[in-house]
């Protein structure tokens, strides 16, 4: 059997991208599933006892073996000995998965049709470069400024611009490419949202604890409403990756069509 450094390479970055995202995607999908209860509790009529008020911010649990007690705290007593973070998964994930798009398509040459393209390889990587950043910083701006404070309104304009953005894609490289593409990012936006949105607010939330003040709760529940964003936008994520072994699902009408069947079944997921 002949050593092949790519096919090794592509093998051992693959099962690292799927194993990350499966434990980034569990817990992310755990958190929700607990977020969802308190919420229900905290909505659920109070009889005004102090048992009542008590279990508000306790989820019971039972898993394997054992039984499991978790309890929210907004403003927590006494800081734990040991705080656990939940972010590499996101980092690895992000990182095996650019190293692959580099790696499969980049060197590949995969980013455009072998007849007929409309640009060459080099200018097809550029644009591929140029998206990346360019969709995390249009989705930041938008969805930091007041304009989508309506969420509904916000939910429909992003929409368009994916529709739209899916279009141009399709146009510019291989339909293969041009899925990946796509993924690739949604999931850039998923990891900045952590990166750069949810555990910054984390950490000042820790510092403002250890100095004995309460965290900034509107800050809270922007990196709440970040953290739900990637719930909605992971399932369409996964249906790009697995097009590749769907040819019939490369046209950009297809595409759109997923990626909103992808957002309503997060919806019910996260009702679940």
């Amino acid at each position: 059997m002949r050593f092949d450094l790519n096919q090794c390479l592509n093998l051992l970055l693959r099962w690292s991208h799927v194993f990350a995202g499966i434990l980034w995607v569990g817990t992310t999908y755990y958190f929700t599933w607990l977020d969802g209860r308190f919420t229900e509790l905290e909505k659920a009529p109070k009889n005004g006892s102090g048992a009542q008020e008590k279990s508000e911010n306790r989820i019971w649990m039972v898993h394997s073996g054992g039984f499991y007690l978790v309890e929210k705290q907004k403003v927590p007593n006494v800081m734990p000995e040991k705080l656990h973070w939940f972010r590499w998964e996101a980092a690895f994930t992000w990182l095996t998965g650019i190293l692959l798009l580099i790696l499969v398509y980049y060197h590949g040459g995969l980013m455009t049709e072998l007849e007929g393209s409309r640009i060459s390889s080099g200018m097809a990587i550029f644009l591929s470069v140029v998206f990346l950043a360019a969709g995390w910083l249009v989705y930041d701006l938008l969805w930091s400024s007041k304009l989508f404070a309506n969420e509904t309104l916000g939910v429909v304009l992003c929409y368009i611009l994916v529709v739209a953005t899916t279009y141009g894609l399709f146009q510019l490289f291989a339909a293969r490419a041009a899925c990946i593409q796509l993924g690739a990012m949604f999931g850039t936006i998923m990891t900045c949202n952590v990166w750069m949105r949810i555990l910054p607010c984390q950490r000042r939330m820790v510092a403002a604890l250890k100095q004995g003040q309460e965290p900034n709760q509107a800050e809270a529940r922007r990196a709440k409403t970040r953290s739900k964003h990637n719930t909605f936008i992971v399932l369409p994520v996964i249906f790009l990756m697995l097009s590749y072994h769907f040819p019939e699902t490369y046209h950009w009408i297809t595409v759109s069509v997923l990626v909103l069947l992808g957002w309503g079944a997060a919806k019910l997921l996260r009702r679940a």
